[in-house]
């Protein structure tokens, strides 16, 4: 416990699967991430897209100090994508989904079937007492966040359903995640200014999705967020996993997401 009464831990947050699967070298880029993160000092991890009970076994074979690993179970692997890995004792563990979107013109059914498998994974720590919101909404094809655009209503159902979520976690939190919803939408700055949420970066953060997987013209952004509630604040914040690493092989990056690190205080209470 430092001198000033505040407990002070570190958490990442990652998208993992994103690039195309066929060549993506999947086993390698795991290995690589749970490999440095074994290494690292963070003690908690939040991922997105671990689709697979395969997928958690490359993560958890290299990450063996991390022994509370969150997440709900479905027959084919962890629900929505979603598992937190905690070096700290926990509490207990939630999943709420946002639902099944209503029907929305120009949306597909399989589309909405996609939005339906979306939600947010609570993990409560048993001490220091915090909550750990991990989520991952449902991307916009066309990289359009404006009231005009298609996905709109969606990302709005969404960005609702996880602002309930984040007023229904009894206890301080973080928010972390693939939001997939620009900084700088209006999208964004009206679920900021429900929660009450403050951005672990200040807004500062670059895009977090790689302009190299983008269509010729199109502009990265910064979609994953660190947010937090009153009593955590975050002291450093930066992004990690931005360069190509080697695969075995030819150089590549371990995502077509960087992660996020942040340093978090949290209040004595």
């Amino acid at each position: 416990m430092p001198e000033d009464g505040a407990t002070r831990l570190t958490l990442m947050s990652l998208n993992t699967r994103g690039v195309p699967v066929v060549g993506s070298r999947l086993a390698r880029r795991y290995a690589v991430v749970g490999t440095a993160l074994e290494a690292g000092d963070a003690d908690i991890v939040c991922f997105q897209e671990v689709f697979t009970w395969w997928h958690l076994r490359l993560l958890t074979r290299r990450m063996r100090s991390f022994r509370h690993v969150s997440c709900r179970p479905s027959p084919t692997g962890p629900a929505g994508g979603l598992v937190t890995f905690s070096r700290l004792p926990v509490s207990g563990t939630v999943n709420r989904g946002f639902g099944i979107p209503s029907n929305t013109p120009g949306i597909s059914r399989m589309v909405r079937f996609r939005a339906g498998l979306k939600g947010a994974l609570i993990t409560r720590l048993a001490c220091p007492r915090l909550g750990v919101v991990n989520t991952h909404l449902v991307a916009s094809p066309d990289g359009n966040w404006s009231p005009s655009a298609q996905f709109y209503p969606l990302h709005r159902d969404q960005l609702a359903g996880l602002a309930r979520v984040v007023h229904d976690v009894p206890v301080p939190a973080v928010v972390c995640g693939d939001f997939n919803i620009d900084r700088d939408s209006s999208l964004f700055s009206g679920f900021m200014a429900d929660t009450g949420l403050a951005d672990a970066f200040g807004g500062d953060c670059p895009a977090t999705f790689r302009a190299d997987y983008l269509a010729d013209g199109k502009t990265p952004h910064c979609i994953d967020f660190i947010l937090t509630t009153h009593g955590v604040e975050a002291e450093t914040a930066t992004v990690v996993f931005r360069n190509k690493e080697s695969l075995r092989g030819a150089p590549d990056y371990v995502s077509d997401h960087v992660g996020l690190r942040a340093s978090l205080s949290l209040a004595r209470p």
